[in-house]
């Protein structure tokens, strides 16, 4: 019987990808969702946007990719809106930090990551299956 530990260490890398990058959509969908609110008290703070970062996945290490999600700490935008109830003295509300553009942006670059994956595991499939048809 051949050795196929290469082809099942190749596969459980592609699943271990897809899994952070559906951490990442996960993660942007939330920023997405919340890059307009605001706060609801006076001087209260604002949704911080999150940022998921991973660690490596190494092959043949059998676990899961381990994650964490960070906050960003840039600023705050800033809305004048003295008769929002958030407003601070001078009549600002803080908005999220929070780039819908950026936000759009890395999604699409993750989507992409994503699909790369699955056409490495289609390609994987098949090279599985030829190797398979040789050997038979």
């Amino acid at each position: 019987m051949p050795d196929t530990s290469a082809l099942n260490s190749a596969s459980d890398v592609l699943a271990a990808g897809r899994q952070v990058q559906g951490g990442r959509i996960r993660t942007i969908s939330e920023n997405l969702a919340n890059a307009d609110s605001a706060a609801t008290t006076p001087g209260g703070t604002p949704y911080a946007r999150k940022i998921a970062v991973f660690a490596p996945v190494v092959a043949d290490s059998h676990r899961n990719p381990v994650g964490r999600i960070v906050r960003d700490t840039g600023d705050f935008r800033r809305r004048y809106d003295p008769s929002n109830v958030a407003a601070d003295p001078r009549g600002y509300i803080r908005l999220p930090n929070v780039n819908a553009t950026t936000e759009n942006a890395d999604l699409q670059q993750v989507i992409r990551n994503y699909e790369l994956s699955l056409n490495a595991s289609t390609t994987l499939s098949t090279l599985t299956q030829a190797t398979i048809n040789l050997i038979s």
